[in-house]
């Protein structure tokens, strides 16, 4: 089979191994990879920025699948089911494990970042972890993760529909993250420096108010809300001023959520944080019941994933195409098709 793995920053090998065998361990599956998401984990790690990694690396943790073999003990998925990868998982049972915090346990291993990924033909992983559905196409599939990172942020959030809701970065990320919010009932405003990227989010979230985060953003927040500001702000850009702004942006009392995150110290001015009393969270990866709900939320048409993809690679191709993905100024979401 074919397998594509990112050897250093910048250099790609494409590699032929033999097909996992179907005599399967207990628990597992053999999976076939159809479509493959490129995230921003992918993006930085072949510029060689991103956190937590290692090469070589097969990247991939942005899957649909369809199930080629099972385990005899497998009964939550069967062959021909096309599947949703929840990527991440617990070799060690640890503090945070056992508390329920699964997305964020000490020893939490990633597809594609701490172990290898799903950029190859077909690979072996633990059917607890697979969410079957064969309503959704390959391309949906495929989204439904990174949807579950805006998902759990959206959670993490605690939105109540009295909520003033600022998403900063309409990526797909922020994108997901609007509409997980606009679904609490909350009043919704997305901001971007891009404002081609801002019009492309009104067209896929209807979202009514967006801001340029290159203008003067307290004026227009305060003008907009009439003298407020956001109760919460979702930050989902990964970008250390974007990030240290939200403390000026948040109201008294707010909420304010990092997505994305950045190599270094988040600082702020402590007096006002306190006189604010506001409230800061981290948001990591997603919880196993993310994927079910959203793959139900997609099958009922009130989130919209598809529309996201604006470039597609295909599987033989990545070696020479991947790069220019970086020129590519509409860039919202690239799918690489395997099948």
């Amino acid at each position: 089979m074919k397998v594509v793995r990112l050897k250093e920053p910048g250099v790609w090998e494409q590699l032929e191994v033999d097909k996992p065998n179907e005599a399967l361990s207990k628990g597992n599956a053999l999976l076939k990879v159809k479509k493959i998401g490129v995230c921003g984990t992918d993006l930085h790690a072949f510029k060689g920025q991103q956190p937590f990694f290692n090469y070589p690396r097969i990247l991939g943790h942005e899957l649909a699948v369809e199930v080629v073999a099972v385990a005899n003990d497998v009964t939550n998925v069967s062959v021909g089911d096309k599947c949703s990868v929840e990527p991440y998982y617990n070799d060690i049972i640890g503090q945070a494990v056992r508390r329920g915090k699964t997305n964020c346990g000490e020893h939490l291993q990633v597809l594609g970042v701490h172990v290898d990924g799903g950029m190859q033909e077909y690979f072996v992983y633990p059917a607890k972890f697979l969410h079957a559905t064969n309503s959704l196409s390959d391309d949906q599939l495929a989204m439904i993760e990174p949807l579950a990172i805006g998902c759990h942020a959206v959670d993490r959030a605690d939105i109540k529909e009295n909520d003033i809701v600022l998403v900063i970065g309409v990526g797909p990320i922020g994108l997901g993250t609007i509409q997980f919010a606009q679904l609490k009932g909350a009043r919704v405003i997305a901001m971007d420096v891009d404002d081609a990227k801002l019009k492309k989010c009104q067209e896929i979230t209807k979202v009514k108010d967006t801001i340029n985060a290159l203008g003067n953003v307290e004026e227009e927040l305060t003008t907009l809300l009439n003298g407020y500001l956001p109760t919460v702000i979702l930050d989902a850009t990964g970008n250390k001023n974007s990030m240290m702004n939200t403390f000026k942006y948040a109201a008294a009392g707010g909420t304010i959520v990092f997505i994305g995150l950045f190599m270094g110290d988040v600082v702020f001015h402590d007096p006002s944080f306190h006189k604010k009393e506001l409230t800061l969270k981290a948001s990591r990866a997603a919880m196993g019941e993310d994927f079910g709900r959203i793959i139900r939320l997609i099958e009922a048409g009130k989130i919209d994933a598809s529309s996201f993809i604006t470039h597609r690679i295909n599987f033989d191709n990545v070696s020479t195409e991947f790069e220019k993905l970086y020129k590519q100024k509409d860039l919202i979401k690239a799918i690489i098709e395997v099948n």
